[in-house]
């Protein structure tokens, strides 16, 4: 089985929808990248399934990107900080509308998640988004804990983060194998 066949499998066709939506920004040239799980994966060594497709697009495009995604066959409902859209499958497209994010699509690489191609937010950028999102006590303990299995994910994948997380999720985590404690602080050892 294919990656984007297990993807299909576990999102009950999510495949066609996620192709249909990175059709619907390609074709209409919109600068845009996916955030959130959907970026980790491209990031992280260990991809995991997952049914939410998170992605940003410049401020002033967002009604066009509503307008085009709704004219392709996908049903909107507005939130106070995004657009959700809804095709054929279980897949939960979310459009972020918070300004936090606005720049991410100037940074995207093109990537390769699940068989997909699409473009994602910068490393940097993936980790500052979940990042952001643990923080957010207001947000579900089940999605903070996520961000945190997440953000521990990207950790292992490129230790030099490690240095870059708040000392409260440090305290939770531990450092990556290849980290040392030298004199007060942690350093990167050679591989």
């Amino acid at each position: 089985m294919t990656a984007k066949q297990f993807y299909d499998w576990q999102t009950a066709g999510g495949t066609n929808d996620v192709m249909k939506l990175v059709s619907c920004l390609e074709n209409s040239d919109v600068l845009w990248c996916a955030i959130g799980g959907v970026a980790v994966n491209h990031w992280a060594e260990e991809p995991m399934v997952t049914q939410d497709v998170d992605f940003v697009v410049a401020p002033n495009v967002i009604e066009h990107v509503v307008s085009l995604l709704e004219k392709a066959g996908f049903r909107s409902e507005r939130f106070k900080w995004s657009v959700n859209f809804r095709g054929d499958s279980k897949v939960s497209i979310q459009l972020s509308t918070e300004e936090f994010y606005s720049d991410f699509p100037k940074r995207a690489v093109p990537a390769d998640v699940h068989g997909i191609l699409l473009r994602v937010s910068s490393l940097e950028d993936t980790f500052k988004g979940k990042v952001k999102a643990w923080v957010d006590s207001r947000r579900r303990q089940s999605k903070r804990i996520k961000d945190m299995g997440d953000i521990a994910r990207l950790v292992e994948s490129h230790p030099h983060l490690w240095n870059l997380l708040p000392d409260e999720l440090k305290q939770q985590l531990q450092p990556p194998e290849n980290i040392i404690e030298s004199g007060n602080r942690l350093v990167i050892e050679p591989a």
